[in-house]
């Protein structure tokens, strides 16, 4: 990677890692505080408010793509953080729940992941793609990690307000930081822009689609059973940080050589599809002999080889998502690949509550390893493109 790629990397990664921060600082901590507002005292509202930001991100995800690939990135990711910060703000202030909900939802409507992650691809040759875009999803990584440990502190010393006027402040941040430090994307005039129905019908697009649908759906279905597990086995729900913790760190040093490889060895498409057996090996797994069977270190052990399989795609993914796409249409198919990411996270949630409820934890991971089967089979068939040439600022 020439320098100008590795500083557009580590900035574009930086601002990801800012905005998801300001997120994840919230998610460990908001359903004990959100319950001291007026109106917090409705489980279903509570909720609601958690779960809005991820559905108006579904909405939004694809005109914000969209409009990327028109009125350049820049532009969109400005508005996407202006509205996200916008809609901290009010959740700062909010006097009840049902405001809280506003600004959730608002948070939402700033869905900057396609314009991001299409800025990464304009400004990185294909053949380093890969190691940007893992670059994006290690700082991602992190952040969870970290907030794991800093949010619940955090929460005592300010608040849950505090928590939203410091998740407003970071995405303020991240704006000075895209014009400081990210050079211009390159624009396309309107002849080369290619229809939205190109990218919404491609098979070889859409397999990728389902492949994030399915890996965000097993995340968030996995986030539904394993804590009660980790709290049945006798981990304190304060203590769980020191088993995700070790397990996000370590799998990034499994993830890192698998990437070198996949680019330099050519051998993408079975790393990809390694990575999508080893989840369907972790769910089998925890069927199995996770949750109370297993306890605490056999649950942090499919968990770790979870994480590697999942940093690996979330690096693989997104890479071949901008390769497969007509470069004019870039922002339109990231904006397709993450509405499916969203989606998934939604019924990933909704489907594991329901299978808990009627059939107990199994059902999760048996259903899960279901789905992880059919994704193997479409990841068996995936295309990785030719590298063509392109420039590097």
């Amino acid at each position: 990677m020439t320098p100008a790629e590795r500083r557009t990397g580590g900035v574009l990664a930086a601002i990801f890692g800012l905005r998801m921060l300001g997120l994840f600082l919230v998610l460990p901590v908001f359903s004990v505080l959100a319950a001291g507002l007026p109106g917090g005292d409705d489980v279903m509202l509570v909720g609601l408010a958690l779960g809005a930001y991820g559905l108006t991100q579904a909405f939004f995800q694809i005109p914000f793509g969209m409009a990327s690939d028109r009125i350049g990135r820049k532009p969109v990711i400005v508005a996407g953080l202006l509205l996200f910060a916008a809609g901290s703000f009010i959740a700062a202030a909010a006097p009840d729940i049902h405001v809280m909900i506003l600004g959730r939802v608002l948070q939402g409507a700033g869905a900057i992941s396609a314009a991001v992650t299409a800025l990464a691809a304009d400004l990185t040759r294909e053949q380093h793609r890969t190691k940007v875009m893992a670059m994006i999803g290690a700082s991602i990584g992190l952040v969870f990690a970290a907030s794991l440990v800093i949010a619940p502190p955090l929460a005592a010393a300010v608040g849950l307000s505090g928590l939203f006027v410091l998740t407003g402040a970071l995405a303020l941040g991240a704006i000075v930081l895209l014009f400081s430090a990210v050079p211009p994307a390159p624009s396309f005039n309107a002849q080369q822009r290619a229809p939205f129905s190109v990218v919404l019908f491609d098979g070889k697009l859409a397999r990728m689609n389902f492949g994030v649908f399915a890996l965000h759906l097993m995340q968030t279905a996995l986030w539904v059973v394993v804590p009660p597990a980790l709290v049945a086995a006798g981990l304190t729900a304060g203590e769980h940080w020191k088993i995700y913790l070790p397990a996000v760190l370590l799998s990034f040093a499994v993830m890192i050589p698998a990437i070198i490889a996949a680019e330099r060895k050519g051998k993408m498409r079975p790393i990809y599809a390694g990575a999508v057996a080893l989840l369907v090996i972790v769910q089998a797994g925890l069927a199995l002999f996770g949750g109370d069977s297993g306890g605490v270190w056999m649950t942090g052990l499919w968990l770790l080889l979870f994480f590697v399989a999942f940093n690996i795609l979330e690096a693989l993914q997104p890479s071949l998502i901008s390769r497969l796409a007509p470069p004019s249409a870039k922002g339109a198919a990231l904006g397709i690949y993450n509405t499916t990411q969203s989606l998934g996270l939604f019924l990933g949630g909704l489907l594991g509550g329901i299978l808990v409820k009627f059939y107990g934890p199994s059902a999760v991971h048996l259903v899960c390893a279901a789905i992880g089967i059919i994704w193997l089979m479409l990841a068996s068939r995936v295309q990785t493109p030719q590298p063509q040439p392109t420039s590097a600022n």
